[in-house]
């Protein structure tokens, strides 16, 4: 299946590492012209030394202000990415939950989508414009993992969130949908899950034995956003080996 994002303005959050960058790699072969933004400029830096054509752009999605700013600045924009490299996996029992840690989950992975996605759409509006928006959720939003309440919660958000701006904007022609990854092999992913106390009980539960790998993950995006998926819309796309099916 060949897919092509020619005439494509694309902007991918979180595109400094990881699932993100990986992305945005695609992209940019697929002909897209992509915007990469990032807290951390020194990721930035390394991507664009890879990518000469990508443009990058450093802020805080925490600060919903200053990101309204950058994301205007940028548009116009076609198709959105939004990852959560920097997004936040706090664990741990609910009596250790703190005011702090709910904002601090809640502002990265559910206040800055809200917050670009809106920005993009408003844009999209304005130029009577068709789109395609994709989310990274994740399993956590379908299943209960133990001493994951805040995180599980923030992912259930963005679930709702894809479904509900799916509807109200399906007549403009915005398409909308999220994918929802099992444990992805980032270099984050494989320094946290290469204890075997902690990988093996999550192994047993996916049919296919194998966590997801950055591809995986970037295939089922691609595929969301281009024309081959274009009478999908409002979609939750497990890429999690069948952990989901059990």
């Amino acid at each position: 299946m060949e897919i092509s994002f020619s005439g494509k303005r694309a902007l991918v959050t979180g595109a400094g590492s990881g699932i993100g960058k990986g992305i945005a790699r695609k992209l940019v072969e697929c002909g897209a012209s992509v915007i990469a933004l990032d807290v951390s400029q020194t990721s930035l830096d390394t991507l664009k030394s890879e990518l000469p054509a990508i443009e990058t752009v450093t802020v805080n999605l925490c600060d919903w202000r200053s990101t309204k700013d950058v994301v205007r600045s940028i548009c116009p924009v076609d198709l959105l990415v939004m990852v959560n490299n920097a997004g936040v996996g706090i664990t741990g029992p609910l009596e250790e939950v703190t005011e702090e840690k709910f904002d601090k989950i809640f502002n990265v992975n559910v206040k800055a989508v809200v917050n670009v996605t809106q920005t993009v759409i408003e844009d999209l509006l304005r130029r009577n414009s068709p789109g395609s928006i994709v989310n990274i959720s994740s399993q956590a939003s379908k299943a209960a993992l133990s001493n994951h309440s805040l995180y599980c919660a923030t992912k259930s958000a963005i679930d709702g969130f894809t479904r509900v701006i799916a509807l109200d904007y399906g007549k403009k022609n915005i398409r909308i949908n999220c994918v929802n990854p099992t444990v992805v092999m980032t270099d984050l992913g494989r320094q946290i899950w290469s204890d075997p106390a902690v990988k093996l009980p999550m192994l047993d539960k996916i049919p296919l034995k194998r966590f997801a790998e950055i591809d995986d993950v970037v295939d089922a995006v691609l595929f969301l956003l281009s024309d081959h998926a274009k009478m999908i819309t409002g979609s939750c796309l497990p890429v999690d080996g069948g952990f989901l099916a059990c």
